[in-house]
């Protein structure tokens, strides 16, 4: 069967458009987290902890497990800033019920409300240049992503994801 999703000619890229592709990542992922970032200081945490408080947002009841396997970071780099969230109560842990070794991580009211306040402006970001793209480009956009993703995580976008889950 025919790949469906193949492109229908060559795309033949210059160092130049590489380069600049590099480049834009770069300014973009600066400019995406530098509202967030001022946020983070205010409450003495880094960028780690965004991503700790942004992935149990999304994912409430996750293990630790779950956790390490997304961040890709050592259990002590994630102990560390997990405790740091926990004791400052913005993150709960619970024993699983099968499985009583197992954490299982949501944030409770006050991390929902840093999360929506880190998150907003990034939002707020992707909605306007997804708006000025428009729809074919925001699909160009996931697929170009998808391509830089390690293939062991893309598995975790072939499905669309319910509002809010």
């Amino acid at each position: 069967m025919a790949d469906i999703k193949a492109p229908t000619r060559l795309l033949f890229l210059r160092e130049e458009e590489l380069r600049q592709g590099i480049e834009l990542l770069y300014f973009a992922y600066r400019d995406f987290t530098r509202g967030p970032d001022e946020i983070l200081d205010g409450y003495g945490f880094g960028r780690a902890h965004h991503r700790v408080i942004y992935f149990v947002g999304r994912h409430p009841g996750m293990t630790v497990s779950d956790l390490l396997g997304i961040l890709r970071i050592t259990k002590q780099s994630l102990s560390r800033v997990l405790g740091q969230l926990v004791d400052e109560g913005f993150i709960t842990q619970q024993r699983g019920e099968r499985d009583k070794r197992q954490r299982l991580l949501t944030l409770t009211e006050k991390g929902v409300e840093l999360e929506r306040q880190l998150s907003q402006n990034q939002r707020d970001r992707i909605a306007r240049a997804f708006r000025n793209a428009g729809a074919d480009a925001v699909e160009g956009f996931r697929r170009v992503m998808l391509g830089i993703v390690d293939e062991a995580d893309r598995a975790r976008f072939d499905r669309p994801r319910e509002p809010g889950a």
